[in-house]
């Protein structure tokens, strides 16, 4: 499967911003898919993941309240809705998907990357 991410760009902190994944291929529906994010020099972290289905998700404790994934398996897309933006939530986005068993929270699980979107926010 290839990921397609869009929808990054500059809002004021307390903004919000809707992420999207395009995929290609027939199968989208079959794979777990998650967001995560790195800023310049750090680690990639987790950021949401949600099952095939679109029936489990699982957040992050920083963006927990804020962030929303979900899925439209007929549109082949994952979005993250991102509301109540803060300066710490500058990063590059990136979408991810995975095949087998569950969602993870770990990137080594994930097998198939998008190219990222970036996500500036201003304070």
């Amino acid at each position: 499967v290839q990921l397609q991410a869009s929808g990054g760009g500059l809002v004021q902190a307390g903004g919000s911003l809707r992420l999207s994944c395009a995929a290609s291929g027939r199968t989208f529906s079959s794979y777990h898919m998650a967001w995560f994010r790195q800023a310049p020099g750090k680690e990639r972290d987790f950021v949401a993941a949600i099952g095939s289905s679109g029936g489990s998700t699982f957040y992050a404790g920083s963006v927990k309240g804020r962030f929303t994934i979900s899925r439209g398996n007929a549109k082949n897309t994952v979005y993250l809705h991102m509301n109540a933006l803060k300066p710490e939530d500058t990063s590059v986005y990136f979408c991810a998907a995975r095949r087998q068993y569950g969602p993870s929270t770990l990137s080594s699980l994930y097998d198939y990357w998008g190219q990222g979107t970036e996500v500036t926010v201003s304070s």
